[in-house]
C-alpha cells in the first residue's frame, strides 16, 4: 500500500489498516551453512598440493567442471567414488583432484562474523533455528568440529546426508517434514546466497532472502518482524 492511499484512510480505521499490514508470526528461520555463516573456497584446498596457479585453473576449468563434480558428493555420492570416476575421465588432474578432499580444512575460511552474531542475537530471542545446507555427508563432521555456533540450530538438514541437494525441490519435502514440529513452510524465512536455491524455495512456500551482505539481511529480517536490534 502506497503512502497517498495511507493518508486517505480516515482515523477510525487506522488502527485495523496496521494491525492488517503488520508482519506475520515466523515460525522459524533457516539458514544456509556455505558463505552465508561460514566463508568456503575450494581454491586453498586444491592449491596445498598444486599451488595457487594450478588450484585456479582447475576449479574454474569447463572441461572438469569442479561445481557438477562437488555438487554429486554433497547430493549423496561417495567421494571415493567421485574420486575415480574423476580420475578416470581427468587422470592427469591427478593431484587437483585428491588434494580437495585430503585438504578440506583449508576451504573452510572462517565464520562470517555478521552473519554469526544475527544468528546469536535470534537464538537469545528463542526464534526457533534450522539450517539446511549443501554439504557432503563425510567432509561435513569437520563444520561440526571447528564453528561451535552450529550448536545453536535445532536441526541441519546435511544434503550429503539426505542424498538430495538444492535446488532440487525434494529436499524442501525433507525440510519441511523435520520442521513440522514448529510450523510449516510457508511460515518460515529462509536464507541462501544462491539464486538457484531462493527460486526454489520460494517455489516450495517459503519467504526466501537471497543473501548478499549481512547488513542487508539484518534489515530483511527486522522488516519481517524478527527481533533484531537495527544496524548501528
Amino acid at each position: 500500500m502506497s503512502e497517498s492511499q495511507h493518508e486517505s484512510v480516515e482515523a477510525p480505521f487506522a488502527l485495523d489498516l496496521q494491525d492488517d499490514i503488520a508482519p506475520n508470526p515466523v515460525d522459524a528461520v533457516v539458514f544456509d551453512l556455505g558463505n552465508v555463516l561460514i566463508r568456503w573456497d575450494p581454491v586453498p584446498a586444491i592449491a596445498a598440493a598444486v599451488g595457487q596457479e594450478r588450484a585456479e585453473a582447475f576449479v574454474a576449468d569447463p572441461a572438469f567442471d569442479f561445481t557438477a563434480w562437488n555438487h554429486a558428493q554433497d547430493a549423496g555420492r561417495r567421494w571415493d567414488e567421485g574420486e575415480q570416476l574423476a580420475l578416470r575421465s581427468h587422470p592427469h588432474l591427478e593431484q587437483e583432484i585428491r588434494s580437495y578432499r585430503s585438504n578440506f580444512g583449508a576451504s573452510l575460511l572462517g565464520e562470517v562474523e555478521d552473519t554469526v552474531a544475527i544468528l546469536r542475537e535470534l537464538h537469545q530471542a528463542k526464534v526457533p533455528l534450522f539450517a539446511l545446507t549443501n554439504w557432503s555427508e563425510e567432509l561435513f563432521p569437520k563444520a561440526l568440529d571447528r564453528f561451535d555456533f552450529l550448536d545453536v540450530f535445532e536441526d541441519i538438514i546435511v544434503s550429503g546426508e539426505e542424498e538430495v541437494a538444492k535446488p532440487d525441490p525434494e529436499i524442501f519435502e525433507v525440510l519441511g517434514e523435520r520442521i513440522r514440529h514448529v510450523g510449516g513452510l510457508d511460515d518460515c524465512v529462509f536464507i541462501d546466497d544462491s539464486e538457484a536455491n531462493v527460486q526454489a524455495a520460494t517455489a516450495a512456500g517459503l519467504d526466501a532472502i537471497l543473501f548478499t551482505d549481512t547488513g542487508h539481511l539484518r534489515e530483511d529480517l527486522i522488516v519481517r518482524g524478527l527481533p533484531l536490534q537495527p544496524r548501528r
